[in-house]
């Protein structure tokens, strides 16, 4: 059993959610990603999703493109974050880490070289976001199914059942359902219409949790997406707290660190969990 399909399970059987916080690798500087990766997982993540950064990420909003902006600065590759992976994996054996990007690095790396490194430095997934379903049948896919690399797949308000049957396919540890049409930090969440589709996603790809990402900020909308989700993904929120302490490595983890203590305590209690994290 993989790490990320153990994980849920473990969530499953303690009545929670996963909380999977997201930032760049590289951001504000390389030398800080494994100790602020150790930091989250403290803080309660059960989960973790590294950014690689590109230069032009087009699902993200301006504060994620800022922090691969910073990342690139100080020439942070995908062989780069690959190697923060392998550090992080000496003190942390259990957390699963996804690593989120775009399909470039990889193509250059090559599939089955990007996954065979991956795997073998400690990554559980990737979440390839310019990598539709459609592109990942074939080379890409048994590269990573032979290595044993689960592909995260991206599901949208848009996607119908057509669409949700091919992301079924080819997606292995959970789904991310993208709650908002638009880039990260975009908008503001409906709940109701994520209730409404979630439904569906589920429908149709049976027995894959189902994530949610895209407009949780905050402790409240992270326990209202709990409440109706397998997981909850934060990004913006986490790495705008980043970019406002980047001068001052300890005030990054005390305010990342609350974010997600609060986003914690939120989730489980909406579950009716005791809070003990796994």
């Amino acid at each position: 059993m993989s790490r990320i399909a153990a994980r849920f399970e473990q969530l499953r059987a303690a009545g929670r959610k996963a909380l999977i916080p997201y930032f760049t690798a590289g951001d504000p500087h390389p030398d800080q990603t494994v100790e602020l990766m150790h930091e989250v997982v403290a803080a309660g993540a059960d989960l973790l999703e590294l950014g690689v950064p590109f230069s032009d990420p087009m699902a993200e909003g301006p504060v994620i493109q800022a922090a691969c902006e910073r990342a690139l600065a100080h020439d942070v590759s995908l062989a780069d974050v690959i190697g923060m992976v392998a550090e992080f994996r000496r003190d942390d054996p259990d957390t699963p880490v996804i690593l989120m990007g775009y399909l470039n690095p990889v193509e250059v790396m090559g599939y089955a070289a990007f996954a065979d490194r991956a795997v073998a430095a400690g990554v559980d997934a990737a979440l390839i976001v310019d990598m539709p379903p459609e592109e990942a049948q074939g080379e890409p896919l048994e590269a990573f199914r032979g290595a044993g690399l689960d592909l995260i797949a991206l599901a949208a308000p848009t996607s119908d059942a057509g669409r949700l049957r091919m992301i079924a396919g080819v997606c292995r540890g959970f789904v991310y359902y993208v709650s908002l049409k638009g880039v990260t930090g975009a908008a503001s969440l409906d709940i109701d219409s994520v209730v409404a589709k979630l439904s569906e996603v589920r429908e149709h790809v049976p027995g894959l949790p189902v994530g949610v990402g895209f407009g949780i900020k905050d402790a409240s909308s992270a326990a209202a997406i709990a409440a109706v989700a397998d997981a909850v993904v934060v990004g913006s929120a986490v790495v705008q707290r980043i970019a406002d302490h980047r001068n001052d490595p300890t005030a990054i983890k005390a305010e990342v660190g609350g974010l997600l203590r609060g986003m914690r305590e939120a989730m489980d209690a909406s579950s009716g969990s005791d809070g003990e994290h796994t």
